[in-house]
């Protein structure tokens, strides 16, 4: 059923922080990998400014232990700023107060890391009873692809909640969440009918993954409640998500996805995360001219062209 023409706008969102960043080893041993920088920036600041410019200005960040420079970064720097000012570096100073004006930011510690669902119920009493956005860190979506805010417009008018989709190799599909989608008259939404948490190939209904973005009906908290531990001893959001699929749309249910085919940036593992740093840095005004030179005369030499093979 579609949700009624007054039906409110999502303005908060919720980004789950509290993983340990193994892959990551040693850097994030005493660093957060959110703070880990892409470019110049750190890459939890890339998808804060993406729920922002959404609309979505009330975040909330789940943490845990070790989280505390996620504090910091997202607060006023007094003595930074002053040091600054004192020097004049106005493009510098702009910089570092930037990020403590994003929105308004808040934080909750998930303590016990249980999963995604988990870390997604622990927002249930800053959200309340009001749709909301779900961002992962791992995923980067380029702002000039407004993913999120055709999400939240697909969310507003159909209802239910709404996942992001993207299409890969069948032989990578364990490596997701996979949804059985049924078409609908937009090319880019789908209706969900069932949802399966990192399926072996041979077994999964689709092609169609699911990514780090989610609007969620808040229907899902009573059954994130209910929802036993799943793959790998972890409350899935996946399976959650799975059960309001066949929810009734009066009590909540029905689940969309939008199938995303704009660009994204994958910083869950170190090579992933290169690449990430070497398309945007590529892609910079300041950077970008005496960057690619260097890289074409690296990848040309005999250095480059070793390619870590002797």
């Amino acid at each position: 059923m579609p949700a009624q023409p007054d039906s409110p706008r999502p303005v908060k969102a919720v980004i789950p922080a509290a993983g340990l960043g193994t892959r990551f080893l040693p850097a994030t041993k005493a660093t957060p990998k959110e703070m880990l920088p892409v470019v110049d920036k750190p890459a939890i600041q890339y998808v804060v400014e993406e729920a922002v410019d959404a609309g979505l200005t009330d975040v909330l960040l789940i943490t845990g232990r070790g989280k505390r420079s996620l504090e910091d970064h997202f607060d006023r720097a007094y003595e930074l700023e002053d040091a600054l000012a004192a020097k004049g570096d106005k493009d510098r100073l702009a910089l570092v107060r930037e990020s403590a004006a994003l929105g308004d930011i808040h934080y909750v510690r998930q303590g016990d890391p249980r999963g995604l669902g988990h870390a997604v119920l622990c927002a249930a009493h800053h959200v309340g009873d009001e749709a909301f956005a779900v961002l992962l860190g791992d995923d980067l979506i380029d702002p000039r692809d407004p993913l999120l805010t055709r999400m939240i417009e697909v969310q507003q008018r159909l209802g239910g909640s709404v996942v992001a989709l993207i299409e890969v190799e069948p032989a990578q599909i364990n490596l997701y969440g996979c949804a059985a989608a049924e078409p609908t008259d937009e090319p880019d939404v789908v209706r969900l009918s069932d949802l399966v948490e990192k399926p072996d190939p041979e077994d999964a209904p689709s092609n169609l993954a699911i990514i780090g973005r989610y609007v969620l009906h808040p229907a899902v908290f009573a059954v994130l409640r209910e929802t036993p531990p799943g793959r790998g001893g972890e409350i899935q959001l996946t399976d959650a998500l799975k059960a309001l699929a066949e929810t009734d749309p009066e009590a909540g249910g029905g689940v969309y996805g939008v199938v995303f085919r704009g660009r994204r940036y994958d910083t869950g593992d170190r090579a992933d995360y290169l690449r990430t740093v070497v398309k945007l840095a590529s892609e910079r005004a300041d950077l970008g001219p005496e960057f690619l030179a260097w890289l074409r005369q690296f990848v040309g030499s005999p250095e480059g062209g070793r390619g870590g093979g002797g």
